[in-house]
């Protein structure tokens, strides 16, 4: 790895704080595309990478000389352009983009306060790019320290109380906004991760058995529909019959481009489409229609407000938890930067030690060598002691206090 002075730790990205649903689709980049990014970024020698892209967000972690490079690897993989990036994005720079990782892996960052779906897909992110062997030690270690956290505040504090993913906030808008939804015919469009949430939802807070599936790869409904009896599987050729019949229509197919259109649609039908994927895969024109109701993951994740107001009283003990982990960590950095010029004052001191003892010896008759190699090694100790806790005061500039090291005792 090169050297960390010469090079910050950056994370770049888009989230829904700033970017609409619309915007962060252009950004969003496929499991193929993130694989020929992390791919790209080794070429161009970026010494550590890793990739997070979700619904909600998508944010480049790694080592760089300026930010400018991973802001570049993500418009290239992405429909994302420069310009767009500017107006929405986030940059953040060692510390900060420390800091926020831990808030992304703890669920503080989630649109859906708590939300720990972000986990698994920081494991994913990660696992991705140790096999393409774009992390580092700094990011394993990391990275290793962020999920520990996770699991911690987790296990700690009512955060994650309750469920309030988007799959399950699906379920709830549908039992709050559609009178006798328990009858409705109910079709589910996709059996991605959100799919197969959503249907489980579905079974357990609706007690609906007029649920149908529908996946382009009907193995996979096939094999899901024999561990939930109450769910009907239909095939894809049958998509636009089953969308006729469906009073509740929910999209989670993960595509690139919408897989709902108009021409699925009757003019005359009266049907709710909530839209689950990002980028979006419903076509904004179908609310042409005066029957078609359309919510997106924007609008889901407004429902959530009591589970909300629980998980937030959780939040100061989170960021204690926050605040103990990132200091671990911390503490490894600093020891990792510093005992390399540490060492070098210690040799260069015991280099000094040896020659003036050595000149004693000459000049002083009777020298007890013993007794003063004992001494100097005891002061040694000292001034090297005293230095490891001035680097490790939270005002020192490690950086500047290295170079001085560097340039007394190695010049």
């Amino acid at each position: 790895m090169k050297e960390l002075g010469q090079e910050h730790f950056y994370n770049i990205g888009v989230s829904y704080k700033k970017a609409d649903a619309e915007t962060r689709g252009k950004f969003s980049v496929s499991k193929e595309n993130q694989i020929a990014l992390l791919k790209s970024a080794k070429l161009k020698g970026v010494s550590g990478v890793f990739i997070i892209s979700t619904c909600n967000r998508t944010e480049i972690f790694g080592f760089a000389n300026r930010p400018c490079l991973l802001i570049e690897l993500l418009c290239e993989f992405s429909e994302g352009t420069s310009k767009e990036f500017a107006e929405i994005s986030n940059v953040f720079q060692d510390q900060q983009a420390i800091s926020h990782l831990y808030r992304i892996g703890t669920g503080l960052d989630s649109q859906i306060l708590g939300d720990y779906e972000i986990v698994g897909q920081l494991r994913q992110s990660f696992k991705l790019s140790k096999k393409l062997k774009t992390t580092n030690a700094y990011i394993e270690r990391l990275v290793n320290s962020v999920l520990q956290a996770s699991k911690k505040v987790k296990n700690s504090t009512k955060l994650s109380s309750g469920t309030t993913s988007v799959s399950y906030a699906a379920v709830q808008y549908i039992i709050k906004n559609v009178p006798n939804y328990n009858t409705k015919n109910i079709l589910v469009f996709g059996l991605g991760k959100m799919g197969k949430h959503t249907c489980k939802n579905l079974a357990e807070y609706t007690k609906n058995k007029q649920v149908c599936l529908v996946n382009r790869t009907e193995e996979k409904a096939t094999e899901f529909v024999k561990e939930h009896k109450s769910i009907r599987k239909s095939v894809i050729e049958n998509l636009s019959e089953e969308v006729a019949n469906a009073d509740i229509l929910i999209v989670s197919t993960g595509a690139e481009k919408p897989t709902i259109t108009k021409n699925h649609l009757s003019e005359n039908k009266e049907i709710l489409i909530l839209d689950l994927s990002m980028p979006e895969n419903v076509a904004h024109d179908v609310q042409d229609f005066n029957n078609v109701s359309l919510v997106n993951v924007d609008e889901l994740s407004k429902i959530t407000h009591e589970t909300l107001a629980v998980r937030l009283a959780e939040v100061p003990l989170a960021e204690k938890i926050i605040e103990i982990h990132k200091a671990e960590f911390n503490d490894w950095l600093n020891h990792r930067r510093f005992t390399p010029a540490i060492a070098a004052l210690k040799s260069s001191l015991e280099n000094i030690k040896n020659d003036e003892i050595n000149f004693q010896k000459k000049k002083i008759s009777n020298f007890d060598e013993d007794q003063a190699e004992i001494l100097t090694s005891r002061l040694i100790q000292k001034i090297t002691t005293q230095f490891v806790k001035h680097l490790k005061d939270e005002n020192t500039s490690v950086s500047e206090s290295i170079d001085v090291i560097q340039k007394v005792f190695q010049s």
